[in-house]
């Protein structure tokens, strides 16, 4: 069975105008057969904000929503809501600490539980901190700032759902540059994902390669250190790193990206209905003429007037008179 898609949101997701990340989460949990287990250890706001979720979910069409809060290690061993998760066909993490998420969940029965749910095909999509924790390694706390300085931030161990990554949260809107930026010249083999409030890297497995496109009204942004030159090795106290080489990619909505390959996936080309309907008559007109030429059935000026007729003829639905001086039939 493959792997489960992942929802990484980048926090503050619309709730209430168009609240198009919550819904598609619903959907690929199973619509009216969904049944969602929340995390909310991160949060500080207790029962309320598992409160607002379930009845967003339920509203979405969701059948169950159970919360899953463990507040300490002792309690995420607890065979209770360990199966509460071996359940679930979504799995959602809230917001709030994402340090506290990790030192609660990663490594316990119940972080077990998330990555079981990954790996037989359940969605698991987390917000602000329950994104950060999907990454191999997750931003504990810092401060923010465009330039990338040493100590601007400290790194914890996330769940590991997207090997090989780091992931930072309201991206833009609290100027998290530099300290994802620190991090990726501290460790450039590690691909640095920012992700905007009310956006979502939605992430596939298509064929072995782990595949994101982006949801929402913001952007998706990705540092590429793999070859870059930095300073960060011997860069003192809280002194401007050296990153040169990075490799940007700032991903809009609709725009698909290859985080195996590191590389955009070319986009197909729009065409609208009424340019498709033209292109497909005239292959028809040139399907159609080669095959006379290839029969010989008739000379070039018949075959050009046939052409022009059924280019006049109208389209089906439709009625017209035609012309008999523009029988193809004589000569």
């Amino acid at each position: 069975m493959p792997r489960g898609p992942l929802m990484i949101i980048g926090g503050a997701e619309d709730k209430v105008r168009k609240p198009t990340i919550l819904k598609h989460f619903v959907a690929l949990a199973g619509g009216p057969d969904a049944r969602i287990a929340v995390i909310p250890t991160a949060s500080s706001l207790g029962r309320e904000v598992v409160d607002v979720y379930d009845a967003l979910f339920t509203k979405f069409g969701a059948a169950r929503v159970d919360a899953v809060r463990p507040e300490s290690r002792d309690e995420a061993q607890d065979a209770a809501l360990v199966k509460v998760l071996d359940e679930a066909t979504g799995v959602f993490m809230t917001g709030g600490n994402q340090l506290k998420l990790s030192a609660i969940v990663c490594g316990t029965p119940v972080g077990d539980a998330v990555l079981r749910a990954h790996e037989r095909g359940a969605v698991v999509a987390g917000t602000s901190a329950g994104a950060s924790i999907q990454s191999s390694h997750m931003v504990a706390f810092g401060v923010g700032g465009a330039t990338p300085k040493q100590r601007m931030t400290q790194v914890a161990a996330g769940l590991g759902l997207v090997q090989d990554t780091v992931i930072d949260q309201h991206f833009d809107q609290r100027n998290r540059y530099g300290r994802l930026l620190m991090i990726v010249a501290q460790s450039p083999q590690l691909l640095g994902i920012g992700v905007d409030e009310d956006t979502c890297g939605l992430v596939e497995d298509v064929d072995g390669d782990l595949v994101m496109r982006v949801l929402g009204k913001g952007a998706v942004t990705v540092f590429d250190g793999s070859r870059m030159v930095s300073n960060a090795y011997e860069a003192t106290r809280s002194s401007p790193l050296l990153a040169s080489g990075v490799v940007f990619h700032t991903l809009p909505e609709g725009v698909v990206f290859n985080l195996t390959t590191r590389s955009l996936v070319a986009r197909e080309a729009a065409v609208a209905q009424e340019d498709a309907e033209e292109l497909a008559e005239a292959g028809r007109d040139l399907r159609q003429l080669a095959r006379d030429i290839a029969a010989a059935d008739a000379a070039p000026a018949a075959i050009r007037r046939r052409l022009k007729l059924r280019r006049s003829s109208p389209r089906p639905g439709t009625t017209s008179t035609p012309d008999p001086q523009e029988d193809p039939t004589h000569e």
